[in-house]
């Protein structure tokens, strides 16, 4: 049975992902949440149309956006119920799952979708290291971190 405790800690955790991930992409390519957004949304709808969307194009692909963000929190989230490694550890795990992250996006998610090709940086790897996976490995200790799994 999943309980309280461990939707709460997928759906602070997704947020604080989501939040952490836009800030990092405002500051890597110095526009506003808008054009971040539309080129999250480009992956499902191509570049062409996401541009021409404007505002609604942008609320996709920050639909989307907080959509994989919560995913990912989702899957460290139910390995942490299961690997307390993942909890006990949290600020090493979640940098390596933020590490994992920005390779699974960059390597499979992007090349599977219409989005433009994602090219390696390092303020990119690092920046999921701490604004996506390490949020989310301490959201997932503060609510899976003691003994009892009430919810």
């Amino acid at each position: 049975m999943i309980t309280r405790r461990i939707w709460t800690a997928v759906l602070l955790a997704g947020l604080a992902a989501g939040v952490g991930d836009t800030l990092l992409a405002i500051g890597m390519y110095h526009v506003g949440p808008g054009p971040i957004y539309r080129s999250v949304a480009s992956g499902l709808v191509g570049r062409d149309a996401a541009v021409r969307g404007g505002l609604v194009s942008a609320a996709l692909g920050m639909l989307l956006h907080f959509f994989i963000a919560t995913t990912a929190a989702a899957v460290y989230v139910a390995a942490s119920s299961r690997l307390k490694l993942l909890v006990t550890q949290a600020v090493p795990c979640g940098l390596a799952f933020g590490v994992a992250v920005y390779f699974f996006m960059k390597e499979i998610v992007v090349p599977l979708s219409a989005a433009r090709p994602i090219a390696f940086t390092w303020a990119g790897l690092v920046g999921h290291a701490c604004l996506v996976g390490l949020p989310i490995a301490l959201v997932a200790r503060r609510f899976l971190g003691n003994a009892s799994q009430g919810g």
